[in-house]
């Protein structure tokens, strides 16, 4: 069985692929994705769907600063080729990944894709930064 580190490294490597059904092989059936700067998403299936979804959305790179390991607990510290920074949690059991979390800025990945802003971010929030 792959260390929760190991596992981590080859999701990474799916990950940079792009490749939506691989990224999926790595969770449990009942795996929660909860990147905080969204909902939690539950199951394989969503989790697929939601990869699916923003691999075509935006072109995302992993670049590992970092990996630690404890016990069945991976921490993923990263950063992409366009500035943005994050980490990310994983709780691996049995060599699949049972639960996921995610830290990195919303508002930076939007602007630097260039994606909608206003759909995701309440207006007056956005009028107070401009000030």
């Amino acid at each position: 069985m792959l260390q929760p580190r190991e596992v981590v490294k080859q999701w990474v490597e799916a990950f940079n692929e792009g490749n939506a059904d691989k990224i999926a092989s790595f969770y449990s059936e009942n795996a929660v994705n909860h990147q905080v700067a969204n909902e939690p998403v539950k199951g394989k299936s969503e989790i697929h769907a939601l990869f699916k979804n923003e691999f075509a959305t935006a072109e995302m790179v992993c670049i590992v600063e970092n990996i630690f390991q404890d016990g069945e607990w991976a921490i993923l510290e990263w950063k992409d080729p366009i500035g943005l920074r994050g980490c990310g949690f994983f709780h691996i059991v049995d060599g699949l990944i049972v639960f996921q979390r995610g830290y990195w800025d919303k508002l930076s990945f939007l602007r630097a894709h260039n994606l909608p802003i206003a759909e995701v971010i309440p207006k007056k929030l956005l009028d107070r930064e401009r000030e």
